[in-house]
């Protein structure tokens, strides 16, 4: 399961990680949304800020079952080839996050919850899950604001 769980969080990973290598660095810093009240999703620098601190914080809630350590992100990231850096670091992170956890019989691995600081208790399952599908929305989110882009540009 944790296999299955961690291929697709690097999965998700690769495809956002894709369309930051085509950005340049005027696309990721420019301001996307101007009128949004939350800070991270303000530009594609923003969200991919976002996105790396909270998989930081997803594996430190991992990593909460046999330690006391938390890493907290507060990283800017300034450009697209240090968000593909640090989004690999992230996935590093992760990975040693469950690095003595693999081999756990399945019975102690569904036994772990995490009360995250958002309110929500996950087990390991579904905060992978929610791992990942935090990264397909913010990739969502990204590539709404490329299009948005060209629209723009074309008029």
């Amino acid at each position: 399961m944790l296999g299955a769980l961690m291929d697709e969080y690097e999965r998700a990973s690769l495809d956002l990680k894709n369309i930051l290598s085509n950005l340049s660095l005027g696309q990721f810093e420019e301001i996307k949304d101007p009128h949004t009240q939350d800070k991270d999703c303000k530009s594609i620098q923003t969200v991919i800020c976002h996105v790396v601190q909270s998989g930081y914080t997803y594996a430190n809630y991992i990593k909460s079952v046999y330690s006391t350590e938390w890493l907290e992100y507060d990283h800017l990231i300034n450009s697209p080839m240090e968000g593909i850096q640090e989004l690999d670091k992230m996935l590093e992170y992760t990975i040693q996050s469950l690095e003595d956890k693999w081999d756990k019989p399945m019975e102690e691995i569904q036994s772990w919850e995490f009360k995250t600081r958002w309110g929500v208790t996950y087990d390991i399952e579904q905060l992978m899950e929610h791992a990942i599908v935090h990264i397909l929305r913010h990739r969502r989110q990204i590539e709404n604001f490329l299009k948005t882009s060209i629209i723009q540009n074309q008029n």
